[in-house]
């Protein structure tokens, strides 16, 4: 099912790229207090979760975006949020995300449901009784939809939210090659050659270092880092095989995806249609929000962070937890 957003923008963010940047330059970053664990993975390499205070409560996984970490404006945010409302929350590092390198060779991608099926064997391990829901946005929404619909029937949560999704990768890069997402595109790729160059300290890099400045598109880096890394013949392998919107009409748990259309990291020719979509699958579109920003308020510079009310909202109505809801 498509909905129309409640989402109003600030008056004072008009446009696409003030949405998405206002809260990634300006916003305070803050999180609750959090407790690190170390999950070592089968094939020798390690996963770092951040868990929030709780004695109990409904469990809520976030997995952040390509190259996300706490310091993204979205994360200790969301992860505030849901401890404030009661939940027992923990944010997922995708591997050489959560302030060092990993150790081996591979890294993740867009469609690595493994690490994410290994964090979920986890904590049902060691809370087997708690509801679990999970949160993912942007890269982490995809590989959150493309696991749901992996599991289909099998897939063992309440409930699903998923940000600001590129769920075509082929169209997402090429997205990024035009105008101003351009300036994403260059923001994220110097992030992802920095990362190349801390792991070349300890293991050799998957191209030479001087080829590094010349991948200048996701496609170009994709093609001579991500797809090699990861198993793929080649940069299409890897955008075919990774793309969640795919998946989508195999998805047996309630999930909501928050969307806009105007999102520049995504042409609104590759949205989801209904027939994409399962019956579990709500996906709820603003025209409006840009790319995981959804920035709302009248006064300026006092900004309403929407999509963590909007997120609290939906888990609300599928949990029962004790604190009190400050919405």
């Amino acid at each position: 099912m498509i909905t129309r957003s409640d989402f109003r923008p600030a008056w004072w963010l008009p446009g696409a790229h003030l949405q998405t940047l206002y809260p990634t330059l300006f916003r305070r970053r803050s999180h609750p207090r959090l407790r690190r664990e170390r999950l070592e993975l089968a094939d020798g390499d390690f996963i770092d979760l951040d868990w929030t205070d709780a004695s109990g409560g409904p469990i809520v996984l976030v997995v952040h975006g390509l190259e996300g970490s706490l310091a993204s404006h979205y994360t200790g945010g969301i992860l505030g949020a849901l401890a404030a409302r009661g939940y027992h929350a923990v944010l997922m590092y995708f591997r050489g995300c959560s302030g060092e390198p990993n150790r081996l060779a591979r890294s993740y991608h867009s469609g690595d449901t493994a690490d994410l099926q290994a964090v979920h064997d986890h904590i049902r391990q060691h809370h087997p009784a708690a509801p679990l829901a999970m949160v993912g946005y942007s890269l982490g929404g995809n590989v959150l939809l493309k696991w749901l619909g992996e599991q289909g029937v099998a897939a063992p949560l309440t409930t699903a939210v998923a940000v600001s999704v590129p769920f075509d990768l082929d169209c997402a890069a090429q997205r990024l090659e035009q105008g101003l997402s351009r300036l994403y595109q260059q923001h994220l790729l110097n992030k992802l050659r920095r990362s190349v160059r801390l792991k070349a300290a300890v293991l050799p890099p998957p191209v030479p270092l001087a080829q590094l400045p010349g991948l200048t598109t996701f496609r170009r880096f994709d093609d001579a880092v991500t797809a090699p890394l990861h198993g793929f013949t080649g940069v299409d392998d890897y955008y075919r095989r990774s793309s969640s919107r795919q998946y989508l009409d195999r998805i047996t748990v309630p999930t909501l995806i928050l969307q806009a259309r105007d999102d520049p990291f995504l042409p609104a020719s590759a949205l989801p249609v209904d027939t994409d979509l399962s019956g579990a699958v709500t996906l709820e579109l603003s025209p409006r929000g840009g790319h995981v920003g959804f920035v709302a308020g009248r006064i300026p510079f006092a900004a309403e962070y929407w999509l963590e009310l909007r997120i609290c909202r939906h888990l609300r109505e599928r949990h029962t937890v004790t604190a009190p809801d400050s919405e």
